[in-house]
């Protein structure tokens, strides 16, 4: 039951939840601890995904913005390095908290839908057993820091729904201000969540002064950001256009299905249900707008052929919409058995091993994990890698080794051959890609280059718009027989520069 009680600050006169309905810190705070520690574990296993790499020299170029990404990943991986060493222990440390957080987070949002202990329980631990949760928790990227924001500011507006203090809407300006500096996806959240607000209610945000003051401040943090773009030919776009093409998670007959997957198949049967009961129970009828919020930006995301996880910073609050629910109501007939610690368990033993390095790696290639996760390949080769680049490099005669420069297709490569490039005695790596290309070009020093890729050597016709001899004479293999990006690439040594870098540097700018 609920008291009424005057909100802070102005707000409207609403109900405020009774002492039955405060959070349960003990077990909610285990089940995130469990999820942290579980993460923490297994952070130095196999080793660093490419986007790690990327970070790590991204920070030390610090932009506005960058053509993939806003600012703030890279400060933050600047920063985490700086202060805890340049490790990948250290620099998965704020990934695993960032998950453990999102596991509170989901807890509160079932509160401030009249949760009590077992709504909540259910809801963190449906968010703590979530594949895409854990898979992205496992790594320093954009997508963990993106989903504790988005699942923030979603909790911010459930609760703002529920006692209308004003306070509450600058604190989803300052939340959202910091998540469009991570990812400009969650523009897409706030516009979903206005326009389920507008449809359904509550529309007293309108009149309150601090979602005027809440605006600014996010304006003002994305501006650097959107001034960047601006002036370098708004390549987001570009890259939002190339992402579409590649038709990740199966395109748009994917886009529901693979939400399926990301959320495990059988709890991802409570967030369904919490958004069918959005619609049905009166209870959460103040909740609405979330289920519109999501039906838009399915809609959206079919038409631009988004991911599938676009929509995750609606999931916790969907999951506790059906925790809810289940607590108040029971489960739907047949369905008891959802809610049941065994599911839990299963869907936790089933995560792990299709998200996490619980295998050697030398099995690897034998599991199913690359096929539903991907990017746990992209984390297994680098050393390796470099290792062979370095073997191609030292092959040329020393004469030509001093004037040598060294490109690769991706900004993985470059940023694998900047950490172990270097213990190797090889020069810096160049790439054309993504933001990389900013980062500067190579100086003209007459000698040849060590280039990696293209795919196959079918590609030496686009190699010799660059120089007049191109020559493959290796070919890259991780050494598990894992089928991943850099697997089979040849290495090339290509001579006779045919211009400047100058003039050639623009040519191998690329977007991916």
């Amino acid at each position: 039951m609920t008291a009424p009680a005057s909100a802070a600050s102005g707000s409207a006169e609403t109900s405020v939840p009774s002492d039955s309905s405060a959070i349960a810190w003990k077990p909610v705070l285990l089940i995130a601890g469990a999820l942290g520690v579980v993460l923490l574990a297994f952070s130095a296993r196999y080793g660093y995904h490419r986007d790690e790499l990327y970070f790590r020299v991204a920070g030390r170029h610090p932009m506005w913005g960058y053509p993939d990404q806003p600012p703030l990943m890279p400060l933050i991986g600047r920063a985490v390095t700086a202060v805890l060493g340049d490790s990948l222990v250290a620099l998965r440390i704020p990934a695993a908290l960032f998950s453990a957080a999102g596991v509170v987070v989901a807890a509160l949002t079932a509160r401030e839908m009249g949760g009590r202990r077992r709504a909540q329980l259910l809801t963190a631990g449906a968010y703590a057993v979530c594949p895409f949760v854990v898979a992205t928790g496992h790594s320093f990227s954009t997508a963990t820091l993106d989903l504790l924001l988005s699942t923030t500011i979603v909790w911010l507006v459930v609760r703002w729904s529920r006692i209308r203090d004003q306070r509450i809407l600058l604190a989803v300006g300052v939340v959202a201000a910091l998540a469009l500096n991570v990812k400009y996806l969650a523009a897409f959240l706030i516009a979903a969540l206005v326009a389920g607000l507008l449809i359904s209610g509550p529309r007293e945000f309108l009149r309150r002064p601090m979602t005027a003051v809440a605006a600014l401040v996010v304006l003002a943090a994305a501006a650097p950001a959107l001034l960047w773009q601006a002036g370098h030919g708004w390549p987001q776009l570009d890259m939002a256009n190339a992402i579409a093409d590649k038709a990740d998670f199966a395109g748009r007959p994917g886009l529901i299905p693979f939400q399926i997957l990301l959320t495990g198949v059988v709890l991802a049967w409570l967030w369904i249900y919490g958004l069918w009961r959005t619609y049905r129970s009166d209870d959460l009828r103040p909740f609405r707008f979330l289920g519109h919020a999501y039906v838009l930006l399915t809609v959206l995301f079919l038409i631009t052929a988004g991911k599938p996880y676009y929509l995750s910073g609606l999931w916790a609050a969907l999951f506790a919409a059906g925790a809810v629910e289940i607590e108040r109501n029971g489960a739907p007939r047949g369905w008891g058995w959802v809610p049941t610690v065994p599911t839990y368990v299963i869907t936790a033993v089933t995560t792990a091993l299709l998200t996490l390095p619980v295998y050697p790696v030398t099995w690897l290639a034998d599991t199913p994990q690359p096929v539903v996760n991907a990017d746990s390949a992209e984390t297994v080769g680098w050393p390796r890698f470099a290792e062979q680049v370095a073997d191609v490099y030292n092959s040329l005669p020393p004469g030509e080794r001093s004037r040598a420069t060294i490109i690769v297709s991706n900004y993985g490569e470059a940023g694998a051959l900047d950490k172990y490039g270097p213990d190797l005695g090889l020069p810096r790596a160049y790439s054309g890609h993504n933001g990389y290309w900013y980062f500067g070009r190579p100086r003209d020093t007459g000698g040849p280059a060590v280039v990696v890729g293209p795919e196959t050597e079918a590609g030496a016709p686009s190699l010799r718009r660059f120089w007049t001899d191109v020559r493959p004479v290796d070919r890259i293999d991780n050494g598990v027989g894992l089928d991943n990006q850099e697997q089979g690439k040849p290495v090339w040594i290509c001579r006779g520069q045919r211009a400047p870098w100058i003039e050639l540097w623009p040519r191998l700018k690329t977007l991916s």
